[in-house]
């Protein structure tokens, strides 16, 4: 479409004087400019679209729901006291191998620190396995890609939060020994993070049942006697260690003991270790024959012996006290057993027991 043109008036001048009949010279339109308040209110809001959306980055990184690309060396993985003791090299290489073929699929978490040290301003929360295979795809040298990890910078308001994070990760992720899931308490407990064994467990296990509880709650009396000495410690078995845990509280001198067997011992393997546990728990159930004393043998028992004299077993009586928990008693002993007795029970016990005798 043609441009207009803006008349002028016409100039005397070329009516009447010497040039009269020409022409008019043209004028051009003066440009159009933006209103001065049209352009204040487009600058206002940008101004605060921009804002807007500064909050809501900041929000996200604050919930810990924005993933940042962080570089390796940035991360303390030992921030918090490692619940895994060993990993399964054939695990690793498949993770490995997924990296390698697919990336980094989930993210790592990691807690921002407020005092930096040697450059790490992160410290590692959960996702141990991915920053060690992803570390290990970088040192190769032919992985140079591999030298930062996707990680949500997450705030736990606590440090009992940044443990039970790193547990609840591995409980749904890798399934741990008792023995881990126990030395992990022990640490946290050690750390100051929890006062008491017991607020440990409930800290920490609290999505596990009553009864799982009770048994990593046994296995930290393992822990605490021989968490220094014993070089494969996930091999041992529930039974093998509850049957150490019970005859380390009966006998406080087994634990030295143990220590001194397994000292003089190749343990290379969890073999020889697990051998000397076992005889350790065999022995403790069998009689020991002291050399050069003289055993007399039982006279067998006559018929009418045995007719008045009740076995052990008969004499024993049991009671169901409540849902899981039954009471048996008889010899001069009593005994607890199920679901219920957990460390809660064992120390109201024990206190109510101090209070009385």
């Amino acid at each position: 479409m043609a441009k207009r043109k803006r008349l002028t008036p016409a100039q005397g001048e070329y009516l009447s004087g010497p040039d009269a009949g020409q022409r008019a010279p043209e004028t051009k339109s003066m440009p159009m400019t933006s209103a001065p308040i049209a352009q204040v209110a487009g600058e206002a809001s940008a101004r605060a679209a921009l804002e807007d959306l500064a909050d809501v980055v900041k929000a996200a990184r604050a919930s810990g729901r924005m993933i940042e690309e962080i570089p390796l060396d940035q991360i303390d993985e030992n921030y918090l006291v490692r619940d895994r003791l060993v990993q399964d090299e054939d695990e690793m290489t498949a993770l490995m191998d997924s990296l390698r073929a697919r990336g980094q699929q989930m993210p790592i978490e990691v807690v921002r620190l407020p005092d930096p040290v040697d450059g790490r301003a992160y410290g590692l929360i959960s996702g141990w396995r991915r920053l060690t295979a992803l570390k290990r795809l970088y040192s190769a040298g032919s992985e140079p890609n591999f030298g930062s990890v996707r990680a949500l910078v997450i705030a736990p308001d606590t440090a009992q939060d940044a443990y039970v994070a790193m547990v609840e990760e591995n409980e749904i992720r890798v399934n741990l020994s008792h023995y881990e899931r126990a030395r992990i308490a022990v640490r946290a407990m050690r750390q100051g993070v929890y006062d008491t064994q017991r607020a440990a467990l409930q800290g920490l296990y609290a999505s596990t049942t009553r009864s799982k509880r009770s048994k990593i709650g046994s296995f930290i009396a393992l822990v605490e006697s021989l968490d220094d000495t014993l070089r494969h410690p996930t091999a041992i078995s529930e039974k093998l260690g509850l049957d150490l845990v019970r005859e380390l509280v009966r006998d406080p001198g087994l634990a030295d003991r143990l220590k001194a067997r397994l000292a003089k011992i190749p343990r290379d393997t969890p073999g020889p270790e697990l051998q000397v546990l076992r005889e350790a728990v065999q022995e403790t159930q069998t009689p020991v024959p002291v050399p050069g004393a003289d055993v007399a043998a039982p006279a067998p028992p006559t018929k009418t012996d045995a007719s008045k004299a009740p076995s052990d077993r008969a004499s024993r009586v049991t009671r169901q006290i409540a849902d899981g928990l039954r009471m048996s008693s008889g010899s001069g002993k009593v005994e607890l057993t199920g679901d219920a007795v957990d460390e809660a029970l064992i120390e109201a016990l024990e206190q109510w027991l101090r209070g009385r005798l």
